[in-house]
């Protein structure tokens, strides 16, 4: 068995090394390190990084004012309870309300999954879209994993969560709409794909925000159409529509297209 190497004189070269003995094995989009530094933040970095007012007025655009600290929360470097304190330190509790209600959605899930461990991959509730569960494909098609769906902005995203590790909070339910919606698939698949890739990968939070997105665990399906991509992301994502046909429509004309009505 081989022994891998495990001292390097800086990032740059264990990144090297990793690429040199597993490139063969891993698909396309996999071949590039994330530059995300998943060394100890310091905590000039974490302040800098928290800006709750900005955060309140853009949050939902692409290259809006987050903080994307949440990958070292996930990894337990930072407390949530920490992140909270330096934004009311900073504007004070009114204009941090968003920032800290972002925070507080990750305690909510855990005490969800607490509370019903079973639906963290069973359906909550039975699919809102007219379709029974038994009709929804259990795998991702191939043109979603290699990031080369009929869509720009789709595959923009799936880069964004294969080659990074991270995703913005809109992408992830661009993502999900689109697997679960615009394929009609399983929205386990789905949520498994991002736990393989996400840096900031909670199951409780992931997996129910995808139950959300596909209707086991929410009033209705979460759709989108191109107009509300080139709204939050046309600045920087690609958002023509005849780069992007399938999400090309109104809202009416999706809902018409992806969705069984029901018949009396």
């Amino acid at each position: 068995m081989q022994i891998l190497s495990s001292q390097f004189s800086d990032r740059a070269a264990l990144t090297q090394y990793l690429q040199a003995q597993f490139n063969d094995l891993l698909p396309k989009t996999h071949r590039q390190a994330s530059p995300i530094d998943g060394s100890n933040p310091t905590a000039q970095f974490i302040d800098q990084q928290i800006q709750p007012a900005a955060y309140a007025r853009t949050r939902n655009f692409y290259q809006g004012a987050v903080s994307q600290l949440s990958p070292f929360v996930r990894q337990g470097m930072i407390e949530r309870r920490h992140l909270a304190n330096i934004a009311l330190a900073k504007v004070g509790a009114k204009a941090a309300e968003k920032f800290i209600q972002e925070l507080l959605w990750g305690e909510f899930w855990q005490h969800v999954a607490d509370q019903r461990p079973d639906a963290l991959w069973e359906d909550a509730e039975p699919y809102k879209t007219g379709f029974e569960a038994y009709t929804y494909k259990d795998t991702l098609p191939e043109d979603i994993l290699r990031a080369e769906t009929p869509n720009a902005c789709i595959n923009h995203f799936i880069q964004d969560l294969t080659v990074t590790g991270y995703l913005h909070n809109h992408a992830r339910m661009y993502l999900a709409a689109y697997v679960v919606h615009f394929r009609r698939v399983r929205w386990q698949a789905g949520a498994a794909w991002f736990l393989e890739h996400l840096l900031d990968g909670d199951i409780a939070a992931n997996n129910f925000s995808w139950q959300w997105v596909a209707s086991t665990f929410g009033g209705k399906p979460y759709i989108f159409n191109l107009e509300n991509v080139a709204k939050y992301c046309g600045d920087v994502v690609d958002c023509r529509p005849e780069t992007n046909p399938e999400l090309d429509a109104t809202y009416e004309a999706l809902h018409l297209r992806l969705f069984k009505r029901a018949t009396s």
